[in-house]
């Protein structure tokens, strides 16, 4: 009797654990993404569960501005400091491309149904359908046109936040897999290599 209470009792400590650390977000503002998104066992943005994300990211949207002067031109080496994938977070990455348009985090549900996700980072301008050349505000609604993500194109999304930082396509290896042409990280999830 006492094995089994004690298997009980830890039994619930581990499931309470589970659950707390699946309720971890971050708060946003303007421009600064959170270090403290969530993650799961498949690498995914925001709250994905059990979705994945190709190991080529593809090539940019039609239309894109290239930057004229980012910070980290194309080429360089950054250490990554966004978690958007499982690994990410430290992993050192080659800039392959540099652009200038408005990047938002979108909330959406996912075409076949399941889990909504929450805080996606990132999809840009060119990432929407219809969108004009303004900066979208929060909350406003949106379709994608990205395919980042199983069941992403053609889905409503909600706008949670947005930045006009410079973004970048990255190649990074991150637990033993490449990925290339990663879109998209935002000036501020990465640091010089050192």
């Amino acid at each position: 009797m006492n094995r089994r209470m004690t298997t009980l009792v830890a039994a619930g400590i581990l499931g309470g654990s589970l659950a707390l650390a699946g309720c971890a977000t971050g708060a946003e503002d303007d421009t600064a993404p959170s270090a403290t998104q969530t993650e799961d066992a498949h690498g995914g943005h925001g709250s994905h569960e059990d979705m994945e994300h190709p190991a080529d990211g593809g090539p940019v949207p039609a239309g894109m501005t290239e930057a004229t002067d980012p910070e980290y031109p194309v080429g360089t080496e950054v250490t990554l400091t966004a978690d958007h994938m499982h690994g990410m977070d430290g992993a050192t990455a080659t800039i392959v491309g540099a652009y200038d348009t408005y990047t938002y985090s979108v909330d959406y549900t996912p075409t076949g149904g399941g889990e909504p996700v929450t805080d996606h980072k990132w999809v840009v301008q060119e990432e929407l359908e219809n969108p004009g050349d303004e900066r979208l505000p929060d909350g406003a609604e949106v379709t994608l046109l990205a395919d980042h993500m199983e069941g992403m194109e053609g889905v409503t999304a909600t706008i949670a936040s947005s930045t006009d930082e410079t973004v970048y396509v990255v190649d990074y290896e991150a637990d033993g897999m490449e990925m290339t042409n990663h879109k998209w990280v935002v000036e501020s999830e990465m640091q010089p290599a050192s």
